[in-house]
């Protein structure tokens, strides 16, 4: 049922279908966490806790992970990149992980390398994310 004022869109569109939002998503979702979890207690030397709804691992080998840390599912890899605006700009990775499941690496890749382009990294903030220098 539409308000008055808007266009009536299949279910599918406005949902993201199968994919988006979806127990399928979940699914790829719950294997990418499970991923990290293996893979930060296979390599952390640090302290593992559970910080803002993610598993955080730290005292990774910087070859284990991206930049200065790297979201996989709900899990955050890094060696010591545990600010709280860190993890704020990690949690909104988490979420985009929830709503692609495992279409997420891909689309991330095809977003390309450089974050200041980078949908994802946009949408998670930039600053938090120590891309750009905090405004003042």
């Amino acid at each position: 049922m539409t308000r008055p004022g808007e266009v009536d869109q299949p279910r599918s569109r406005r949902s993201g279908g199968p994919w988006l939002d979806s127990p399928l998503s979940r699914i790829g979702y719950w294997y990418a966490t499970l991923t990290g979890l293996v893979w930060g207690a296979l390599w952390s030397t640090g302290p593992v806790e559970r910080r803002g709804g993610m598993i955080v691992f730290r005292g990774m080998p910087s070859w284990t992970f991206g930049r200065g840390g790297s979201c996989v599912g709900g899990v955050y890899l890094t060696d010591r990149n545990v600010s709280t605006r860190v993890l704020e700009h990690e949690a909104v990775h988490k979420r985009q992980w929830q709503r692609y499941g495992m279409l997420f690496p891909l689309m991330y890749a095809i977003a390309g390398r450089d974050p200041l382009r980078n949908r994802f990294e946009i949408e998670a903030g930039l600053e938090a994310g120590g891309y750009l220098p905090r405004r003042r």
